[in-house]
């Protein structure tokens, strides 16, 4: 009897630890947070309304930063040094896919992560960076989206704003990859069009000042590409080209409120929002790096600073200002 107490013991004990061990295979698990990287090259108002909009993108999606998605953002400071530190960050802690705000950012999070998705938050020219080998077909770990300017609905609108003009500036970085290929895009435009263009670039902010007085000297106009060194020392060139009352076109919205005239820009938040919905849909499982085409956005809104358009004693054309009231931006 004493046995088959024993035996009966033994078999409970075995169920109990049984039905522990089904109970704690079959409990639903919680569910481990996604970790994303977002690298940002410096801080200016461009870079920080493609920031924005990555994370409104997210949440669009159903990512909640801080609820059911881990946010790491970095930003360099335009550090060289810095860019590579921080994408070796990103790699160690092993995050499960990182945003490169602006082409340096993006080429230091493709040349530290190989093995988890990268995603390009406003490339100019993603094949020419070297980031992905085709645009429609990236074929790696590297996708995202593009914010290559309108350049010929910009340059039309120059030639609106200065029926008269002879020569036309365009000042760019020599070390900016997309701001390069704008510039040779635009070279080309020009050239097709027969205007006259005299281009000059800069190293580093410390060459505006002296670059941009030449320039104003030579010129009736300047045009800046998508250009993160000059957008984030904007005022620096508008303050040595209105004193010698010559406009500035820029290629965005952000440098158009920093004082240039007007331009057709990409919304550079709904760039961001396009990136973070990019984002969402990879962490689904719904897209794949490889097989998503770089997304372009073709067509810019107007926007205009009718100060800075009176200041210089510029008349805005009636169609451009009725276009800019109905569709567009007027910053007065």
């Amino acid at each position: 009897m004493k046995k088959s107490y024993a035996i009966s013991g033994v078999i409970v004990v075995l169920l109990v630890v049984l039905g522990f061990a089904f109970f704690a295979q079959n409990k639903p698990q919680k569910q481990s947070k996604p970790t994303i990287g977002i690298l940002q090259l410096m801080s200016h108002p461009a870079l920080d309304a493609i920031h924005q909009g990555i994370i409104k993108g997210l949440e669009d999606e159903g990512y909640q930063p801080g609820k059911n998605i881990k946010i790491d953002f970095q930003n360099a400071q335009n550090d060289q040094s810095n860019l590579k530190t921080m994408s070796a960050k990103f790699k160690n802690e092993n995050a499960d896919l990182t945003i490169g705000i602006a082409t340096p950012s993006a080429q230091a999070l493709a040349n530290a992560i190989t093995n988890k998705p990268v995603i390009l938050g406003a490339i100019t020219d993603p094949k020419g960076a070297g980031l992905v080998k085709n645009n429609e077909k990236p074929g790696g770990n590297i996708t995202g989206v593009s914010d290559q300017a309108p350049l010929n609905e910009q340059l039309q609108l120059i030639k609106k704003f200065m029926p008269h003009m002879k020569t036309l500036g365009i000042i760019y970085t020599s070390s900016d990859d997309s701001a390069v290929a704008q510039y040779k895009m635009f070279t080309k435009l020009c050239k097709q069009q027969k205007i006259n263009l005299k281009a000059y670039s800069i190293a580093n902010t410390n060459d505006l000042t002296q670059v941009a007085a030449q320039a104003a000297s030579k010129v009736d106009a300047i045009y800046v590409p998508t250009d993160n060194t000059i957008a984030g020392a904007m005022q620096t060139l508008v303050g040595a080209a209105n004193k010698a009352k010559i406009p500035v076109f820029p290629s965005v919205d952000t440098m158009v409120k920093d004082g240039g005239v007007a331009t057709y820009s990409i919304d550079q938040y709904q760039l961001g929002v396009a990136t973070g919905k990019m984002t969402a849909d990879i962490l689904k499982g719904k897209a794949k790096p490889s097989t998503t085409p770089i997304k372009f956005f073709r067509h810019g809104k107007l926007i205009v600073n009718e100060k800075q358009a009176k200041m210089l004693g510029l008349k805005i054309p009636a169609s451009i200002l009725k276009e800019a009231q109905q569709k567009g931006e007027i910053v007065k």
